[in-house]
């Protein structure tokens, strides 16, 4: 199963992969070189397959939980002052994730919108420091019954080119559900109220919409 940002780009990819392997039948005469290049290309195609993927996962609505809006690697969790939205101190906790992972967005917790905007800006890798104020970004706030207001932020990296952001002010929206897309890689920063217990540690690997990562 893909997810649908990926329909037209997969659609693509398998038309040059087509055209390019008929043209390398014809006009490469080695079939050693023909060889390599019809291989690379299915190569492509299978990678941006997987990057595009969206797997169908059973999801139980959590609502004394926050669930991690993405696969990934846990890279951050310290207490920071958040300068866009709450302007005081919350609880951050980002996942990175890397290009074989599942790229999509899901909210981490169920509510209303109450914030959503998108910032343009640089590409700078996902773990530098100042990338969550200064690349391509967009931040979406959730008002949640349980935790108050949940903000999580989906931040462009060096191969991310494109944020994909479904939240829409002032609509309910559940939780683990489909928020939006990174299309080539990235991080997600969610910023809690303070003395939330976090439930994961440093570099320990999570799902979408299925791994806890904080609780009341």
């Amino acid at each position: 199963m893909f997810h649908k940002e990926g329909f037209k780009i997969i659609f693509t990819a398998l038309v040059i992969v087509i055209g390019a392997s008929l043209l390398a039948n014809v006009f490469v005469e080695n079939t050693t070189i023909r060889g390599g290049i019809i291989i690379s290309l299915i190569v492509l195609l299978l990678l941006i397959l997987q990057f595009f993927r969206n797997p169908k996962r059973n999801f139980l609505a959590q609502p004394e939980n926050v669930l991690s809006p993405v696969d990934g690697k846990v890279v951050v969790i310290e207490e920071v002052f958040e300068k866009e939205y709450f302007k005081d101190k919350r609880l951050q906790v980002s996942v990175f994730m890397s290009p074989i992972n599942v790229h999509v967005t899901r909210y981490p917790v169920g509510g209303k919108v109450v914030y959503s905007k998108y910032h343009p800006g640089k590409y700078l890798v996902a773990w530098h420091p100042k990338s969550s104020e200064e690349n391509e970004r967009t931040t979406v706030v959730v008002r949640n019954e349980a935790f108050g207001e949940v903000l999580y932020r989906q931040i462009a990296g060096a191969l991310a080119k494109r944020i994909v952001n479904y939240a829409k002010l002032n609509t309910e929206v559940s939780q683990a559900s489909d928020s939006g897309f990174i299309k080539f890689g990235s991080r997600v920063d969610v910023f809690l109220p303070l003395g939330t217990k976090v439930n994961v540690q440093l570099n320990q690997k999570v799902k979408g919409g299925i791994s806890i990562i904080a609780e009341k």
